[in-house]
């Protein structure tokens, strides 16, 4: 992935290479050149300042082009944003291996070390997400969407494990109810001063129903927003036969903002756990089910297979023909979420990237 030449660089200087190990209050930083050696590591704060701080320190130790960070979605989410707004190639890197701790041991500048070292010997090859556009936009909003969705199931739980222990007068009237309405009588229930044990009962059944009830918009609300802004994403997307606000959501977030860092449809159907892995040896040709990769990526290429095979009658002529060529069925969905994944990664790779990168002054 090219990036334009970070601003105050002398381009005659010697190309060197940063490893940053992060974490919540402090990033550790180590520079080696590229041949190896070490030239430098330090610690800066995780504020602006600090980010500041650890560009300018590693930039006077070389012309600096590549970075490996660990934690790119975690700890070192801002610091990435700020590496790429510099035009820096943020490569991300996972821990060191556990050999090689225990030769080396563990300090925060060693796991830093190696970090760069990683991305000069070729061992971290993977372009960290951007993180700056419509796809970070769509990620909080299923993080939202899921702990309210998580919360309102374990209300309604709560209140059909109350109503069961209930005192019958209040249970049967609420016998033979669906959800829905359950909750609306629960909502409207008036238990006056909850002093009894019937009382506080019907007291909490009307907290527990309002409670749901305030959920299922933040749900709904969260439903729009995320289709809003897939459809401001990839329009296209959504017009894919099987293809929801929720699945494409999940593989827009695979890919990233910036899609353009994988190389081929290949990587993203591995990265979406899509693609098989060869387990040959001698005489022995044969490939294994890929059990790595992103699984909700994963989950939504199946559920997208899935939904092709209850209506798309060109799907079902499909499974049919390779379970007559001796493919079990389940053998034969894996091939469709082969090309399901190369049917939409042409379409998330070639939307334009739209940043909204904030100020960091």
């Amino acid at each position: 992935m090219s990036h334009p030449p970070t601003t105050g660089q002398d381009d005659t200087s010697p190309e060197v290479i940063l490893g940053v190990d992060t974490h919540k209050d402090i990033h550790v930083a180590a520079v080696i050149n590229i041949h190896g050696v070490l030239l430098g590591s330090h610690s800066f704060p995780t504020t602006a300042k600090g980010y500041r701080g650890l560009l300018a320190w590693a930039s006077t130790l070389g012309r600096l082009r590549q970075a490996g960070v660990e934690g790119t979605h975690s700890y070192g989410a801002a610091l990435t944003r700020h590496l790429l707004t510099a035009g820096i190639a943020v490569i991300e890197v996972n821990q060191p291996d556990k050999a090689h701790r225990r030769r080396r041991g563990k300090t925060d500048a060693i796991d830093a070390e190696a970090a760069a070292r990683a991305v000069l010997s070729g061992r971290a090859t993977a372009v960290a997400k951007a993180g700056d556009g419509h796809v970070e936009r769509i990620r909080l909003f299923k993080l939202a969407k899921a702990s309210a969705t998580k919360s309102r199931a374990q209300a309604i739980n709560q209140l059909k494990a109350i109503l069961v222990g209930a005192d019958p007068a209040l249970r049967d009237s609420m016998t033979g109810l669906s959800n829905p309405k359950l909750i609306r009588r629960c909502a409207d229930l008036d238990p006056g001063q909850p002093d009894t044990p019937a009382a506080a009962a019907a007291y909490t059944l009307r907290l527990l129903a309002r409670r749901i009830i305030e959920l299922t918009r933040e749900v709904d609300d969260l439903n729009q927003r995320i289709t809003d802004a897939v459809d401001a994403h990839t329009p296209e997307l959504l017009q894919r036969y099987g293809v929801g606000p929720d699945t494409a959501a999940a593989l827009l977030l695979a890919a990233g903002d910036n899609p353009q860092r994988l190389t081929s449809e290949a990587s993203f159907a591995a990265l979406c756990g899509a693609s098989p892995i060869e387990m040959s040896s001698g005489k022995t040709q044969r490939r294994r089910l890929n059990r790595g990769g992103d699984r909700q990526a994963n989950s939504a290429l199946y559920i997208i297979v899935i939904a092709r095979l209850r209506w798309d009658l060109r799907t079902r002529a499909y499974i049919d023909r390779r379970v007559g060529e001796g493919k079990t069925r389940r053998e034969a969905i894996r091939c469709l979420k082969r090309y399901v994944a190369r049917e939409l990664y042409e379409l998330i790779a070639r939307t334009p990237r739209h940043t909204s990168r904030p100020s960091i002054a």
